[in-house]
């Protein structure tokens, strides 16, 4: 640093300055500074300047399953949202949803030293558990229903459901199907139930869901059993991976969508547009999702107050050529 001010002219108090990106330099010194950097290779030491904010500027994201689309648009929200911020982001994956391996990615993130962490995970590991949090670490949690223990941030899982169901309801079809996601899964649930309440309150009576585990193998093995079922005209599946491959199993069986069946998935994952035929899904704003976990970890750590309560980003409806009315209707 010393260097740098003899070579800039100026104190190294100014340096310092610069370096740590304070305010109140001359904008001519301070390019006269970074110049000086720049010629010298000079680089400020993170690690000190976090020892003495007494900050890293760093986020840790603690993430179980990286196979499924929703978890990995949502971490690339998170990282993009942090990286306008200038924060990084730590990754602490869990690769089996053991007690002992989530007790590990706190463990292991503490000892990174992070400021806020976000939780990617099922909040059921969470409690099982028993983990406690980086010292001064503050919270947010995505996808789960601990709004009263953290501060939430989740897709409006329930309004995308019922505007799935409500679509294919206003179609004219009798009743919907539901290929649903794992039952460990809390949006998979909170699906299953709006899906089913959605029913009841139309008066229509609810066929046993059939469950899946988020890939489109899992929604093709459903779809061969729906395509064995020639009462069922609409279905709702729970993300648009499984809806690909029910397509594909209803095609081998001669069913034609939407001519037979009528399908919605969830997600609208950038391919749904392209499915054969393209694929009427639920919206999810997986950017927004992410923005708000990390405006909500950055405020709770500039206030030093952790925050709880539930934060719902809204979804929506795209309809496409999956969907129609029922043979007799149109």
């Amino acid at each position: 640093m010393a260097d740098v001010a003899r070579l800039a002219g100026v104190s190294a108090q100014t340096v310092s300055r610069v370096s740590n990106g304070y305010p109140g330099v001359v904008e001519s010194t301070r390019q006269q500074v970074l110049a000086a950097m720049k010629e010298l290779g000079y680089r400020p030491n993170s690690a000190a300047r976090a020892l003495k904010r007494g900050e890293f500027r760093t986020l840790g994201v603690i993430l179980f399953n990286m196979s499924t689309t929703g978890n990995m648009r949502t971490l690339e929200a998170v990282a993009l949202s942090a990286a306008q911020e200038e924060y990084a982001t730590t990754l602490m994956p869990v690769t089996v949803p053991s007690q002992d391996e989530v007790r590990g990615a706190f463990t292991r993130l503490g000892e990174l030293a992070v400021d806020g962490v976000v939780i990617i995970m099922e909040v059921h590991l969470l409690d099982a558990a028993m983990v406690s949090l980086p010292p001064n670490a503050q919270v947010v949690v995505v996808d789960s229903n601990a709004g009263d223990r953290y501060c939430v941030v989740d897709t409006d899982q329930a309004g995308g459901a019922r505007a799935a169901v409500e679509h294919l309801l206003d179609l004219g079809h009798e009743t919907v199907w539901h290929v649903a996601g794992p039952e460990a899964s809390f949006s998979a649930e909170r699906r299953v139930e709006t899906w089913r309440s959605a029913l009841a309150e139309a008066g229509r009576e609810a066929p046993e869901p059939l469950r899946g585990d988020w890939s489109a193998e899992s929604g093709y093995l459903a779809g061969q059993r729906i395509a064995a079922a020639p009462e069922c005209t609409a279905v709702f599946v729970a993300n648009d991976q499984m809806a690909l491959g029910v397509l594909r199993a209803l095609h081998e069986h001669g069913r034609r969508v939407p001519e037979d069946v009528s399908v919605v998935g969830f997600d609208d994952i950038p391919e749904a547009a392209s499915f054969v035929p393209p694929l009427t899904t639920v919206h999810q704003d997986f950017p927004e999702v992410g923005r708000r976990c990390v405006e909500s970890v950055l405020r709770q750590i500039r206030n030093n107050a952790a925050e709880r309560g539930t934060t719902l980003v809204p979804t929506r409806l795209v309809t496409r050529a999956s969907t129609a009315p029922p043979r007799g209707r149109r």
